[in-house]
């Protein structure tokens, strides 16, 4: 059962999210919160899969939320999801950068909705690899220069290849069929990486190597 925690300002939204996550039977809304502060607590607490956060909040917003819980040792399992209303938004790439393991637009499709609160409790991929790609892009390109991360010295030739088409937005597949290896293969890889590197999800690693200069936006066009 993956349990989640909502956590939006509007009681309206709340409930929507709610209709349509409990309707599901692998999936179990927990708690809800009305701002940041309730949305850690309630992480704390309850230790979800999943938390589904709204980035502006009154008091405590999204961000200082997430920032929070990826920041918190007993919550290492806990997954931060970022709703927000555009895709395209500095505050979104901030809290990827926070620890954010992915966000979806809040008029996202309902199927869209289980199938990423899905993927994120599983730990296997980003939330619309896509946009995810394009917002992380736009900003990693233009907010500072590549700042290499002596982290990846630990990697070998073949990983830092890997994380490349990680952060190309490439699924263990898709990486395993670009490189000729199986998909176990491809997945014991990035498990090796993110290990090696201390990053808590793919996301990460994505941020990871756009902001080492690793790969630029349209590397693997």
């Amino acid at each position: 059962m993956i349990r989640v925690v909502l956590a939006d300002d509007q009681t309206l939204v709340r409930a929507g999210f709610r209709s349509i996550l409990d309707g599901e039977a692998d999936i179990e809304v927990v708690g809800e919160a009305a701002d940041g502060d309730q949305a850690v607590a309630l992480a704390r607490e309850l230790r979800p899969d999943v938390v589904l956060m709204d980035i502006r909040m009154p008091g405590t917003d999204g961000l200082e939320a997430t920032r929070r819980i990826t920041g918190d040792p007993r919550l290492t399992d806990v997954r931060v999801v970022i709703l927000t209303t555009f895709d395209v938004d500095d505050h979104v790439y901030g809290a990827l950068r926070a620890g954010a393991s992915g966000f979806l637009v809040k008029d996202t499709e309902p199927m869209e909705l289980l199938h990423g609160v899905r993927v994120v409790a599983r730990g296997d991929a980003l939330i619309a690899p896509a946009v995810t790609r394009r917002l992380i892009a736009e900003f990693a390109g233009r907010a500072r220069q590549p700042d290499p991360s002596p982290r990846l010295n630990a990697l070998t030739e073949r990983e830092r290849e890997v994380m490349g088409l990680v952060g190309a937005g490439l699924s263990n597949d898709e990486i395993a069929r670009r490189l000729v290896l199986s998909p176990a293969t491809a997945k014991t890889h990035v498990s090796r990486i993110m290990t090696k590197l201390a990053v808590r999800d793919r996301a990460q690693l994505v941020v990871l190597a756009y902001e080492s200069g690793m790969i630029t936006p349209g590397w693997l066009a």
